[in-house]
């Protein structure tokens, strides 16, 4: 293997890639990579496993709906989070004696 060549390559993929963090998809390999497997890749990465055969860039269809999926998927997990969480408020002497007295009250 000519490294030359091969860092040549991966510089001018790089050039390329417009993207600081480009939408990568996975290709099948013959040693057990899985093909269609998206992820956000830095543009350096992204270029070398582009080169290696490994990956190809995803269409601006494919990243935009990749990211809009993470994005439901970020605000689901954080709406998971806030639900697990114990809510406190604080409130004023008066109002608990109005809570109070509206309870003896009943």
């Amino acid at each position: 293997m000519d490294l030359q060549k091969y860092y040549g390559r991966i510089r001018s993929m790089e050039r390329e890639i417009a993207e600081e963090y480009p939408v990568i998809v996975s290709l099948k390999t013959p040693d057990g990579g899985q093909a269609d497997v998206f992820t956000e890749a830095p543009r350096a990465l992204a270029a070398r496993l582009i080169v290696e055969g490994k990956a190809r860039l995803a269409s601006e269809r494919e990243a935009q709906e990749f990211r809009e999926k993470q994005a439901l998927e970020r605000q689901r997990r954080e709406e998971e989070e806030l639900g697990g969480k114990l809510r406190l408020r604080v409130i004023s002497d008066k109002d608990l004696e109005l809570i109070q007295s509206s309870q003896t009250r009943k």
